[in-house]
C-alpha cells in the first residue's frame, strides 16, 4: 500500500500546524505502509516594489532573482520535512508559482495526492474577507479529501 499526501507549506508556523498530525501518522503507517508526502509552497508575489522619491512602481522579479527565491523555498520545504524523514516518510519538495489555491489543486493532481493536509489560519469576519481562505478554496475547488488543521491559538504571534 502507498500513500501520497500533500502539504501546502507558506513559512509560517501557522502553516506548519499540520505537521505533527502528518508525522504521527507517518510513524503508526510505517513500515507497513509506504508514504510520500510532498510539501509543497506557492511563490504568490512576482513582483517588488521600488520608490523614487514620491513615485514608485511594480517591477517583476527577474529569471535569477525568481531562482533565488524557488532556491529559499526549496530550503524551507527540506527544513521542514526532517521531522517527516525521521518517522520513515519519503519527503519530495515541489514550489509553484501562481495563486496560492489554483497552484495547490495543480499539484494534487499532478502528483496524484490521496490527500492534502493543510492547516487553516482560522480568520473569521473581516479579515476572512479581506484575505480570504486558501483552505476554503482548495476545499471547494479540488477534488482530493482534506485533512484541515486549525492553529493554535497565537500560533506565529510574537
Amino acid at each position: 500500500m502507498f500513500e501520497r499526501i500533500l502539504v501546502p507549506l507558506d513559512g509560517s508556523k501557522v502553516g506548519e500546524s499540520a505537521l505533527p498530525y502528518i508525522e504521527e501518522l507517518v510513524s503508526k503507517l510505517s513500515p507497513e505502509v509506504k508514504v510520500e508526502v510532498t510539501l509543497f509552497q506557492v511563490v504568490t508575489t512576482l513582483t517588488h516594489f521600488v520608490t523614487v522619491r514620491e513615485a514608485g512602481t511594480e517591477i517583476p522579479y527577474t529569471e535569477e532573482e525568481m531562482e533565488q527565491i524557488k532556491g529559499e523555498a526549496t530550503d524551507y520545504l527540506n527544513k521542514a520535512g526532517e521531522g517527516l524523514r525521521s518517522k520513515g516518510a519519503i519527503v519530495k519538495c515541489k514550489v509553484g508559482v501562481g495563486k496560492a489555491a489554483e497552484e495547490i489543486i495543480k499539484a494534487a493532481d499532478e502528483i496524484n495526492a490521496d490527500w492534502i493536509a493543510m492547516s487553516t489560519h482560522g480568520r473569521s469576519g473581516i479579515s476572512r474577507w479581506a484575505f480570504g481562505s486558501v483552505t476554503d478554496k482548495v476545499l471547494r475547488g479540488g477534488n482530493k479529501p482534506m485533512l484541515m488543521v486549525r492553529a493554535p491559538r497565537g500560533a506565529g504571534k510574537t
